[in-house]
């Protein structure tokens, strides 16, 4: 049988907010005696949207605005339930989004 693992991916557009929850992840992770491979950063996705400035005339002259999205994906072989649990009660910020995958 293959070993158990958990594939945790964070995703947000501030990245000091998803290295400090990565951080916190791979503490409380190693803490309840799992192994954790990561965090692995993953391309920066980035979206841009060109807008016109007038509202009538004026074609060339326009502003730029771009989404920067800061991923980050990490394993944790061979959880306990522990572990598990401890992950569970983590309380991250409301800027980042969490997805698991077992």
């Amino acid at each position: 049988m293959a070993a158990q693992k958990i594939r945790i991916r964070l995703k947000a557009f501030d990245y000091r907010l998803i290295d400090q929850s990565a951080q916190e992840i791979v503490e409380t992770a190693k803490r309840t005696g799992a192994v954790v491979k990561g965090p692995v950063p993953l391309p920066t996705r980035i979206e841009r949207f060109d807008i016109l400035r007038s509202p009538h005339v004026n074609k060339t002259s326009r502003d730029q605005f771009e989404i920067r999205t800061h991923q980050r994906l990490m394993d944790i072989v061979d959880p306990t339930d522990k572990t598990v649990d401890a992950l569970m009660k983590l309380d991250l910020p409301a800027g980042v989004d969490v997805e698991i995958k077992l």
